[in-house]
């Protein structure tokens, strides 16, 4: 198998959630960033579910946003390297 395809599944195989508003201008860009690396993401909107909004505080610690989970592992805000160490892009 080739490297190309192992990092694919790898990238495949980390569930990605991200707790977003759709005022954030920072969430926008995460979202692009992954989608144009073929990163398949879970977007959750805490501006209107109240429960999605206390899970994201829970997981983080924090009320700003984005929250990426990635297998278990929060980023909070866009932090292109970790997102990337993460995902073994």
């Amino acid at each position: 198998m080739s490297k190309e395809n192992t990092t694919d599944k790898k990238k495949k195989n980390k569930r990605v959630i991200m707790f977003t508003t759709p005022t954030c201008s920072h969430c926008r860009t995460a979202k692009r960033y992954l989608r144009e690396r073929g990163v398949r993401v879970r977007d959750v909107d805490v501006s209107n579910d109240p429960a999605a909004a206390r899970d994201m505080v829970r997981r983080s610690g924090q009320q700003g946003v984005p929250v990426i989970d990635i297998g278990g592992k929060i980023i909070v805000g866009f932090n292109r390297s970790e997102i990337d160490r993460l995902l073994d892009l």
